[in-house]
């Protein structure tokens, strides 16, 4: 009986390091799903902020023009007061 009682041990344990390994196999690929879900919000993400980047940078040379122009104008509107 020890004999068979080993051999039904063994194939017991075989069997629970099959079920581990078959859990770790679903766990590395719902990690793995994970990654790759997040590596494609962190690059659409950064493609969103590189967009909202450049409208900003429009923006601010669109308002540093006209910062210009009207210091232009206040200038020149100066330039006819004292003038006159």
């Amino acid at each position: 009986m020890d004999g068979c009682d080993e051999v039904c041990y063994w194939q017991q344990r075989a069997e629970e390091l099959e079920e581990k390994v078959e859990q770790l196999r679903l766990s590395r690929r719902v990690l793995l799903n994970l990654v790759e879900k997040l590596e494609k919000e962190r690059i659409c993400s950064l493609m969103r902020l590189e967009k909202e980047n450049k409208k900003l940078h429009l923006r601010n040379n669109r308002f540093a023009r006209s910062l210009v122009k009207k210091n232009i104008q206040i200038v020149e509107m100066e330039s006819k007061n004292q003038e006159g």
